[in-house]
């Protein structure tokens, strides 16, 4: 997978995805990263990339020609699946977009900043607008790592064991069962006996209840849909 990621602050997202797993897929060829500075794109001395918005109010708005230039120049290089906008406004991010997303073969986010970006901008290159939650952040770029994060980590060969991405979270539609390691008493708490005793279809039982139990009491939401 390839994944280009615009940017106005490019410094916000080199490492959290040149670290652990995200490192290890580059590493392997699996993944290709390319981090582009939106300044680059900018107008005159400075580089400007925005200016205030029409009608008056705060903040600043990241105009269409920087942006576009940018775009413009990748759309003319490779096809790309989606080209992926991050914004609060937008339908909020669940596993199983992430699984949709994890089969793409090439990929652009966008992130936002100061007040966001021209909305024509959004009408004319953008084909999928993600959210990370319900909240404003100062800009796109920590979501953005998150939605790569997620989506990066099923791609298959990325995690040693696939296994244990199958077996995530939100996968079938419930919170994981508690997880234990050694040792098997600390502090006078034991290791639930069925997990030491071997029988796998007992074991797979209890995580099942286990699952629906913790779904039930932190997520009920979860249940519901």
């Amino acid at each position: 997978m390839r994944i280009d990621i615009i940017s106005a602050v490019p410094e916000l997202l080199h490492s959290p995805l040149n670290t652990s797993i995200l490192k290890r897929a580059q590493d392997q060829g699996i993944l290709e990263l390319v981090i582009h500075d939106l300044h680059d794109y900018g107008k005159g001395k400075y580089r400007h990339i925005d200016d205030a918005p029409y009608g008056g109010g705060a903040g600043m708005v990241i105009g269409c020609e920087a942006i576009s230039k940018v775009l413009d120049k990748l759309l003319a290089e490779r096809n790309y699946d989606q080209v992926i906008f991050m914004t609060p406004d937008a339908q909020v991010f669940s596993q199983p977009m992430a699984n949709q997303i994890s089969s793409a073969k090439s990929l652009i986010f966008l992130c936002g900043h100061y007040k966001g970006i021209d909305e024509r901008i959004r009408e004319t290159y953008v084909t999928q607008e993600i959210s990370i939650g319900d909240f404003v952040l100062t800009g796109g770029e920590i979501p953005a790592c998150a939605v790569i994060d997620s989506v990066v980590r099923l791609i298959p060969g990325v995690i040693s064991d696939e296994q244990s991405a199958l077996n995530d979270s939100f996968q079938d539609g419930l919170l994981s069962p508690p997880v234990y390691t050694r040792p098997a008493e600390w502090n006078g708490k034991k290791v639930p006996e069925v997990l030491l005793s071997g029988d796998f279809k007992k074991i797979d039982e209890w995580r099942q209840t286990q699952a629906e139990k913790r779904t039930q009491t932190r997520r009920p939401d979860l249940l519901k849909e």
